[in-house]
Formats: structure tokens, C-alpha cells, sequence
């Protein structure tokens, strides 16, 4: 494709010459080192490196020129492209680039604090009992026509989505569903994409190292349901019970699913039946009623099963359908994991990683009616300190034994972020200990538990590593625990 059909013209701060413009153009990279011969080198400031440094090197490997934000250097003036907003000229010319395949897509966006993981594995598990042939795309891991690759962002740069997506459309793929965070709408990874249906599932506090604000973080999430840069989504499927979602301003023409518990909601769970085995309960979307049951556990479940149904009713899937799809997802990945080796209490590994996901996690296990719950966490280093004292608080009012050790420390030292964590847990009176050895913590954690307790191992969820500030280990939350276990001498039986 030459040059000039894949960058917009009205994101160049000058127009192509003649002879740029009818340059054959083989492929698009943003990182110096994967530059091939007749490809576009972007070149935008990145977390930890900016591009630009690197757009002599891009040239030298056969880049046809370069893109950037910033006035071009004298010596590359001839090759160089200068537009006001790096990654959205990307992820248009990536679009141009691969054929725009989420026009003929059906594409699902997902946004919101907590629960995107586990909608977007419901949507999709929706998806494909209706026959789908699809891609999911998140948190834990992508999925493209049946084929897994590992996960770099929750939501990937646009041209490595775009990639996705043509990928999925050569498959013979129909649909994809894709969690959407607020760094990549913030970013521009979006950009310009075509979206069918856009679920929001709720908002509370996270990411603040990045935004700033709460009004910050939530406009960011706001963009996803004015367009993102696209056309507005045909379909919205809004949380009616979270409170700023009814703040999300719409667009005339996207019709809107409301989900929720209470009597407000057009799409409502009815007669919720919840155990150690799963939920139960009815589905009721105006006139049409339909029952569904799932392995999942908790009411913060029976949010996503009903945000899960409202996608695909978007799509105008039957409702014997959505209920095989829900029915059909055993689990999802460090999300209330079990870790079952025949022990006489529940043990559980889930990723939750704010005040608000910890106060979900232990209701949902203090609906299993325990007779303790034991919640072992951690707070990330580098990122928003203010939410750790909150964290602390939340488990220790939740809980009936906390112990609090290390997450992921990155830069930071480990215990001055527990101890950040600390003075949320002293303001109430709950048994706990501090150990900032996060095996060992599990080893006494799981020590302490006794018959008909739920312990929780809550932050790392489907994670294999822990960040250290010198190092990136190996460490499963998961692994330890079986480990442990089974050093206490339990053994599941066949």
C-alpha cells in the first residue's frame, strides 16, 4: 500500500510531497528494532524511552520515513513526518493499513475498574457457544481463533490490535471482545476503532499514579461511549447500579442495555441462588425471562453474568444460547481461583488489587458463609500510594484475620509500602501479621486456617512473576499454595 493512502492527510502538519506520498509502503512498527525494509517507523515518547532517539537507526534498517510529534532534525527533514498526536495517526494508519477490520467485526470494548476480566471471558465464552469463530483480547491473556498469545497490556498498542484483528478476520473470526483500560483510551490505542457494544462495568478508585484524578480516570473512560475517535458504539451496556454510570454521556443513536439488582434496570437478575457450587438465578429483560447458572461464585459475579447477557443480547443472540455460554465458563484465571488439595477450607487466589475489588472479593466469600475468612494481600509499588491505607482498612473490616506481606514492590522498598498499608489495618481491631516474605506469608496464612475458613490470596491473581526492584522472579500464588499444601501433607483424591 503506498504511503499516502495510509496516513490521514489531516493529521500532517505539512502534506506529502509527490514522491513520499506514492512510496510503497510494507509495513508499520513503532519499535526500532522490529524496523524491516519498506516499513513506517513511529516514533513517540514511550514510558521508558522515546522514540525519536531511535528514528536514525529505524532509517538505517530500510524505514521509508518516519513519524513523530516534533519538528524534524535538519539531516532528516526529507524522511520525516511531523503530526500533532503520535499514537492516534497510529492507530488510524494502522486501520488504513490492515483493511479496517472492525468494520466488518463485531467488536465489544469493555471498560471499568473491576470485572473486565471476567466479563469479557463471558462474552466470549457467549460468543463461541452461538458458533462464533472469535478473539478475546485482556487482562490475563489474547485469544485468536483459538490460538493463545501471551498478554504485553491489557489492551495492546493499536497496531499490534490491528494485527489481531486481521488476523481474526483471515481466520474466517466474527467477533472480538476486548477489555479497554483507561491508559490505552487515554493513549489513543483505540483510536478510531468501530465498536458494535461498549460494557461499563463500574468505577472506583485505581490508577491515580497515572490520571491524577478521579474526574481524569473517569474521562478517560467516558471516551469509549462518545467514540473513541470512531463512530459512536450502536450498543451500550451500563451498570445502573454504579453511580457514575449514570453520569456517561451517550450518544442519540446507541441504544442502552441497564443492568443491575434493583428495580431500575431494564436487564435484572431475579430469584439469586448462590453457593460453594455457583450461582443461579433468572434473567429478566422486559418481557423475555430466561434462567441461567454458573460455577462462578458471588453477587459481584451476578454484575457480569448480567453485563455478559446484555452483549449478547446486543447481538441478538438467543437466550437458550447466552445461557450454554455462561453455563460454559468453568472459571476464569486468578479471579476466586481455587486452589483445592483436599484441605478442609476453601483457599481462593484473586487479583484484587484496590480497596473496592478487596471489599467484593471478601463478600463474595463472606456470602459462602465461612466461618472465618483469612485475606492475605499486598499493595503495588509505584502506583498510587493513597490507595493502600484504604486497602488496608478494607481488609481488616472485612476480615477476621489479615496478613499483610508483599505484592509487587517494583522500585519501591517493600516494607515501606506495607507499612503505608499498615495504618489502614490499625484502624481496626483484627488479629493480623506482617510478614513481607509473600511464600512464607501464604505458608502461615495457610497454617492458620482451620476447618470451614476461607482464606483469600488476594493481588496477584493470574500472575506468574513478582517485580522486584532488581528482578522479575517467577511466583504463583497459585503454585505456592498447592505447594504448601501439600507440605501440610493434604492430597486431593481422584
Amino acid at each position: 500500500m503506498i504511503l499516502g493512502k495510509i496516513l490521514p492527510g489531516d493529521r500532517l502538519k505539512q502534506p506529502l510531497t509527490p514522491e513520499l506520498a506514492a512510496t510503497d509502503v510494507s509495513g508499520i512498527a513503532y519499535d526500532s528494532r522490529h524496523v524491516n525494509p519498506g516499513d513506517l517507523f513511529f516514533a513517540f515518547r514511550g514510558q521508558h524511552a522515546d522514540g525519536r532517539r531511535f528514528a536514525q537507526d529505524a532509517l538505517a534498517r530500510g524505514a521509508v520515513a518516519v513519524v513523530a510529534e516534533s519538528p524534524a532534525p535538519e539531516e532528516l527533514a526529507a524522511r520525516w513526518l511531523e503530526v500533532g498526536h503520535g499514537r492516534q495517526t497510529l492507530a488510524l494508519a494502522a486501520r488504513n493499513f490492515y483493511g479496517k477490520p472492525d468494520e466488518r467485526l463485531g467488536l465489544t470494548g469493555i471498560t471499568g475498574t473491576n470485572g473486565k476480566t471476567t466479563t469479557a471471558y463471558l462474552i466470549d465464552s457467549i460468543l463461541r457457544a452461538a458458533g462464533k469463530t472469535t478473539a478475546m483480547i485482556g487482562t490475563i491473556e489474547y485469544h485468536v481463533a483459538g490460538r493463545v498469545l501471551p498478554a504485553v497490556n491489557t489492551t495492546p498498542e493499536s497496531l499490534d490490535l490491528m494485527r489481531i484483528l486481521a488476523e481474526l478476520e483471515q481466520a474466517g473470526g466474527t467477533h472480538a471482545t476486548m477489555e479497554v483500560s483507561s491508559h490505552a483510551l487515554d493513549l489513543g490505542r483505540v483510536y478510531g476503532l468501530q465498536f458494535h457494544t461498549v460494557v461499563f462495568t463500574n468505577l472506583t478508585r485505581d490508577h491515580l499514579d497515572y490520571h491524577r484524578t478521579m474526574e481524569a480516570y473517569f474521562a478517560a473512560k467516558q471516551a469509549l461511549f462518545a467514540g473513541a475517535g470512531g463512530p459512536p458504539p450502536k450498543f451500550a451496556v451500563l451498570n445502573r447500579d454504579d453511580v457514575l454510570a449514570r453520569q456517561i454521556k451517550l450518544h442519540p443513536r446507541t441504544e442502552v442495555f441497564w443492568y443491575g439488582l434493583g428495580p431500575e434496570p431494564n436487564l435484572r437478575a431475579r430469584h439469586i441462588a448462590s453457593s460453594l457450587q455457583g450461582l443461579r438465578f433468572d434473567v429478566q429483560f422486559g418481557k423475555l425471562r430466561f434462567a441461567v447458572e454458573s460455577p462462578l461464585l458471588g453477587k459481584i459475579n451476578v454484575y457480569n453474568i448480567l453485563a455478559a447477557c446484555g452483549a449478547g443480547l446486543s447481538y441478538g443472540i438467543e437466550p437458550e444460547t447466552v445461557a450454554r455460554g455462561i453455563a460454559g465458563l468453568q472459571a476464569v484465571p486468578g479471579r476466586f481461583e481455587r486452589v483445592d488439595e483436599g484441605q478442609p477450607f476453601v483457599v481462593a487466589v484473586d487479583y484484587a488489587h484496590t480497596d473496592d475489588a478487596l471489599r467484593n472479593t471478601i463478600a463474595m466469600a463472606r456470602g459462602l458463609n465461612p466461618k472465618r475468612i483469612i485475606t492475605l494481600f499486598g499493595c503495588g509499588g509505584d502506583r498510587d500510594r493513597a490507595k493502600r491505607p484504604l486497602m488496608g482498612q478494607a481488609a481488616a473490616e472485612a476480615s477476621d484475620f489479615v496478613f499483610l506481606t508483599s505484592d509487587n514492590p517494583r522500585s519501591e522498598d517493600p516494607l515501606a509500602i506495607m507499612n503505608d498499608a499498615l495504618v489502614g489495618i490499625r484502624r481496626v481491631d483484627v488479629p493480623h501479621a506482617i510478614e513481607p516474605d509473600r511464600a512464607t506469608a501464604i505458608a502461615r496464612a495457610l497454617k492458620e486456617a482451620r476447618e470451614g475458613d476461607i482464606v483469600i490470596l488476594a493481588g496477584k491473581g493470574h500472575e506468574t512473576y513478582q517485580v522486584l526492584k532488581d528482578r522479575t522472579i517467577g511466583f504463583d500464588d497459585r503454585a505456592v499454595a498447592r505447594e504448601v499444601l501439600r507440605g501440610y501433607g493434604y492430597r486431593k483424591t481422584p
